[in-house]
């Protein structure tokens, strides 16, 4: 086991087992109290932090094509890696992974690993029957918590080696629980990608891009959460969730991996005073009622983070409305047509007008514009425009004159007289 950074005196021992004695606990808890749980997911399916009391460890999932063992050529592959970083604890050492941090993801490693010969224990039964190996610390009943069948994708060839890796935070006790949380949790929110067979002999393996194709989840039967005893005393007395004061001065410990439906799926002894097997059957009671209240705690939070994720996905379609910077460049566009229609429309009469009796037309820019609109627009003005300019008369010449303007607007019979007077 590993140094710990604090060293309890003989006075601060005593304090801690006497109020233990009288159901009290330092941090003001009651013996068989978890320290408060929060889970929070990161922006990538697979990793998960949790926060336990003031212990901190975050998991985060991988997964690749490999070439699977000799003797499970049709399974999957899943495996636990811990890391201990100096800055959750001075006691922890970089480099190479100490005998906490091997204990650490092995007791991870039974409770979700799929091994030979894989049976059920369960704590309903008078007597527990548990089979450990020589050193009388490691339980061969193992969970099949992931389905490793599910990640085969061509049996003898390809399947998906998952991989967890959990970093320790902030080391403040009971760092099992909270591992083994992290890693339930970001192995339920992780996808890993869509692949299809294909090929003349079905060996090709095509693995789809998460845009072209979503990923999809791990097939996991149930949830087996660790729950972590400490003795003290004569093993008489216990408590759920040691913090790291607590283990410090405990004389023993076991950690208890159990599902919801009450099954056991790993019981790990790590050495320390022995216990009796009532007060290990009365842990395995309390561990059941705390794992049904961890497991509906983990699928609350991973539904929620699955449904954020669904939102996120959802393509909305924009409302049909005329954006505001728009409406006055309609508007102006409109008024200018409907100018132009009005104009164009009331060309005929002015080019009847002009043709009988033209006004005084100042020579400016803006009427020189407007008189060829005027013959583009109505073919009759342009016509008589024409004919005046082509093959006009003298009479008309002279009526466009300015002397003839006062003669034109005379009487037929007046000017007929003043012919005749001339001639």
């Amino acid at each position: 086991m590993m140094d710990p950074r604090w060293r309890p005196t003989v006075n601060e021992r005593e304090f801690i087992e006497q109020a233990l004695q009288s159901d009290l606990r330092v941090d003001g808890r009651r013996p068989f109290d978890f320290r408060k749980l929060k889970i929070a997911f990161g922006r990538e399916d697979g990793s998960a932090e949790v926060e336990l009391g003031e212990t901190r460890v975050m998991g985060y999932v991988t997964a690749q094509l490999v070439q699977p063992y000799k003797d499970r050529p049709n399974e999957g592959t899943l495996a636990i890696f811990t890391e201990f970083s100096p800055m959750a604890d001075p006691a922890f050492e970089p480099g190479r992974p100490g005998e906490a941090a091997i204990e650490l993801g092995r007791v991870i490693d039974r409770g979700l690993r799929s091994p030979d010969g894989c049976l059920v224990v369960l704590f309903l039964s008078k007597s527990l029957s548990v089979e450990f190996n020589e050193d009388s610390r490691w339980c061969h009943r193992e969970s099949r918590a992931v389905d490793m069948e599910s990640l085969c994708v061509v049996a003898g060839k390809h399947v998906w080696s998952v991989r967890v890796d959990l970093h320790i935070l902030d080391n403040e006790g009971n760092l099992i629980d909270a591992a083994n949380i992290a890693a339930l949790a970001a192995l339920s929110t992780f996808r890993r990608p869509e692949c299809t067979v294909s090929g003349d002999d079905g060996q090709q393996v095509t693995v789809h891009d998460s845009e072209v194709r979503d990923p999809l989840p791990l097939t996991i039967h149930h949830l087996p959460i660790a729950v972590t005893f400490a003795y003290f005393g004569d093993g008489n007395i216990m408590v759920i969730d040691p913090t790291y004061k607590e283990e410090a001065v405990m004389g023993g410990r076991m950690t208890a991996t159990i599902n919801s439906n009450g099954d056991v799926c790993a019981i790990q002894k790590a050495g320390g005073e022995g216990v009796m097997s009532s007060v290990i059957m009365q842990c395995l009671r309390i561990a059941s009622v705390k794992a049904a209240d961890i497991t509906s705690k983990i699928k609350r939070e991973v539904d929620d983070y699955t449904t954020e994720k669904a939102l996120q996905k959802v393509k909305r379609t924009p409302a049909l409305v005329a954006k505001k910077v728009n409406v006055p460049d309609v508007t102006m566009e409109e008024s200018t047509h409907s100018a132009l229609e009005n104009q164009a429309s009331k060309a005929p009469n002015d080019g009847q007008q002009i043709s009988k009796d033209p006004p005084a037309i100042p020579n400016d820019g803006k009427h020189e514009d407007t008189k060829p609109m005027l013959t583009e627009s109505n073919p009759e003005v342009k016509s008589v425009l024409n004919s005046g300019t082509a093959g006009e008369s003298d009479e008309v010449k002279e009526s466009r004159s300015p002397k003839s303007l006062i003669d034109a607007v005379k009487p037929k019979h007046r000017r007929k007289k003043k012919q005749h007077g001339n001639s």
